[in-house]
């Protein structure tokens, strides 16, 4: 009688410890069943493509001074504000931009849409080229400037020039434009540095392919009408010639 209680109660301990080996299979054998893989990092981290900036026509501290320079040797106003600016209008000392085929002005302020008269001349010459190869105009992105205006730039644009001093903008005096270069395919940019760089050779323009802004930033002297008689008239002396 105490033999079969005894195997009774031994039965029940059995019976419970399967019990609990089956739950605890069921609860946690599918993760034990297989080791964790944890991926190994490359050695080599992928960094990003630096691609440099080299362009022909850089811009340079040197460069800056020569425009300001410029300005002084023709004895041209660093523009003040919008009331000294429309006094020069109105004496015609600047020019406003004609809109044409070649050239197409993107300039919010009315005002500011003017330049210096060979600065004008040189943007329809350009104009004109651009659209002879291309059929399309060129952009303007901006000309005169005043200092109150230029101010108020910097404070938004970390990159625009000084309203003062020796290396300030040049877009004060009237004689500098920005011509766009954003969505140019490359042989429309290949165009305009091939013919600006000509003229910076010549020493009649300052230039700069700016970087921060898609912009070709150009400071036009006044020896351009000068230089642009003489070659029309060197062209003309060729053409007889043959």
């Amino acid at each position: 009688m105490d033999w079969q209680r005894y195997v009774r109660k031994m039965r029940s301990v059995v019976f419970i410890l399967i019990s609990l080996t089956v739950a605890c299979v069921q609860a946690f054998g599918a993760n034990a069943a297989l080791p964790r893989i944890t991926p190994r990092k490359s050695r080599h981290t992928a960094r990003p493509r630096r691609v440099a900036w080299n362009p022909v026509l850089r811009g340079s501290y040197e460069s800056m001074l020569r425009q300001n320079e410029e300005i002084d040797r023709l004895e041209l106003p660093r523009i003040a504000d919008e009331v000294e600016l429309a006094e020069l209008e109105a004496r015609r000392d600047l020019v406003p931009i004609e809109e044409t085929d070649g050239v197409h002005i993107a300039i919010r302020e009315a005002s500011h849409r003017y330049c210096r008269p060979w600065t004008h001349t040189f943007l329809q010459d350009l104009g004109e080229a651009y659209y002879n190869q291309f059929g399309q105009p060129i952009q303007v992105n901006s000309a005169v400037r005043t200092v109150e205006y230029q101010r108020k730039l910097r404070r938004r644009n970390g990159n625009a020039a000084p309203e003062a001093g020796d290396t300030a903008s040049s877009h004060l005096g009237g004689l500098t434009v920005d011509i766009n270069k954003r969505g140019l395919s490359r042989q429309q940019h290949q165009f305009i540095v091939d013919y600006l760089f000509n003229l910076r050779e010549e020493g009649i323009i300052e230039v700069a392919e700016e970087r921060r802004q898609p912009v070709f930033h150009i400071m036009i002297s006044e020896r351009y009408t000068e230089w642009r008689e003489s070659s029309k008239l060197a062209g003309e002396s060729s053409s007889s010639g043959q």
